[in-house]
């Protein structure tokens, strides 16, 4: 027996293999463990069938704003954009706030301020495998 198992995050609602023995958590599968392995590990069958994830994939979500010298600035709700690049950056900072922690609001306010054709799904962008360093990714990012 491996020790590990599969538990939900509270904070982030993704699955995560915890190892009560050792204390320790990590988001990928442990690498010395078999796929068969982490299928059979506790919680596998709750945590890891949801969402259609596989293991070492991540789900995103985005909600643009465009301003004057995005590459293209026009969306579905707004033919020519003529915000800055300073007010889109307080329009995020704005809904950044009213996101708090919380998924629910943020694919509320995706819906229907994101200029990205992802706000019919919330902001949801789908699943992905490693894109390099997460340092690579911005959280907030202004097109």
């Amino acid at each position: 027996m491996s020790g590990w198992e599969v538990r939900l995050s509270n904070s982030k609602g993704v699955p995560y293999f915890y190892n009560p023995e050792t204390r320790q958590s990590v988001w990928d599968p442990p690498s010395e463990l078999s796929q068969e392995e982490i299928d059979a590990l506790p919680g596998a069958a709750e945590y890891l069938s949801k969402g259609g994830a596989k293991p070492n994939q991540v789900r995103a979500s985005h909600l643009l704003v465009k301003h004057s010298g995005s590459r293209r600035p026009s969306s579905w709700k707004e033919e020519n954009i003529t915000r800055s690049k300073e007010e889109a950056i307080e329009i995020l900072k704005g809904y950044q706030s009213e996101i708090g922690g919380s998924a629910e609001k943020f694919a509320q306010l995706a819906s229907k301020h994101s200029d990205c054709s992802s706000h019919s799904s919330g902001g949801d962008l789908g699943f992905f495998g490693k894109v390099g360093s997460p340092s690579n990714l911005p959280l907030f990012h202004t097109s």
